[in-house]
């Protein structure tokens, strides 16, 4: 399945690449990105909600999510940021979700894809993205350090996800000021926090860490704290909740 989502991202990696220029002159028109960083470091648990209309694990989520009134929910309830969903084919998402919530909250905004380029960190940034995803397992040690320098150039938070101890030393190794540790497997898509509470160790001082996946309770949300993750990402636990903004209160 991975194999399957890199191949239909490449495709629009190259489509990225050949409105670059209009990408990096709509990006650069752009006022400074909010910080996402500077968010995820405000004492206690940070939530990241995201915004998801169907996953190949989960199925159809909510198909006729709104993004702006949901991601609107989600700041009354204290997210420090919110993440959205671009994924065309499998994930149901799109660049005019991302637009539409970058102009209704105020808080950053995560372009959450499978970044390929460099030409889709300057679209992220056309698109009102204050922050991209780097996933380590889909990348290569240099394109990910081209990834992450072209990041910090385009002026949005970059936060690269591993898997595992490994992977979480390339993501330090790039240069990442922003780890996620993602509970689902990739190859299986079954999540166990304890992928995320084993890898803790690994997390250098200084880094902002995440704990992606898999938390769809209160206990979930301790586990992760306890472990010593700065905030959590959450999405289809918050999008088939049926008050969103009270959950992400609760989580936080």
């Amino acid at each position: 399945m991975l194999q399957e989502i890199l191949a239909t991202a490449d495709e629009r990696a190259i489509e990225a690449e050949r409105r670059i220029d209009e990408h990096r002159s709509a990006a650069r028109s752009r006022p400074r990105s909010r910080d996402l960083v500077e968010a995820l470091r405000a004492p206690g648990l940070s939530v990241i909600a995201e915004i998801k209309r169907r996953s190949p694990s989960a199925g159809d989520i909510d198909i006729g999510l709104d993004p702006a009134a949901q991601a609107m929910a989600y700041e009354a309830g204290g997210a420090a940021a919110i993440s959205v969903l671009t994924e065309p084919h499998f994930f149901a998402g799109s660049l005019d979700d991302l637009e539409d919530v970058a102009s209704a909250v105020d808080i950053p905004v995560l372009r959450k894809d499978f970044t390929r380029n460099e030409a889709q960190v300057w679209e992220a940034r056309a698109f009102g993205a204050d922050a991209i995803l780097l996933i380590v397992a889909a990348l290569d040690q240099a394109r990910l350090e081209r990834l992450v320098a072209c990041a910090d150039e385009v002026g949005v938070a970059a936060i690269v996800e591993a898997h595992s101890v490994g992977e979480v030393d390339r993501a330090v190794a790039a240069g990442a000021a922003v780890v996620g540790v993602n509970n689902r497997d990739l190859t299986t898509f079954v999540t166990d926090l304890s992928v995320a509470e084993r890898a803790a160790h690994a997390l250098p001082d200084g880094v902002v860490t995440i704990g992606e996946s898999g938390v769809s309770s209160i206990e979930g949300a301790a586990r992760m704290r306890s472990a010593g993750y700065d905030a959590i990402l959450v999405g289809e636990a918050l999008v088939r909740h049926p008050d969103p903004a009270a959950f992400v209160a609760q989580l936080r």
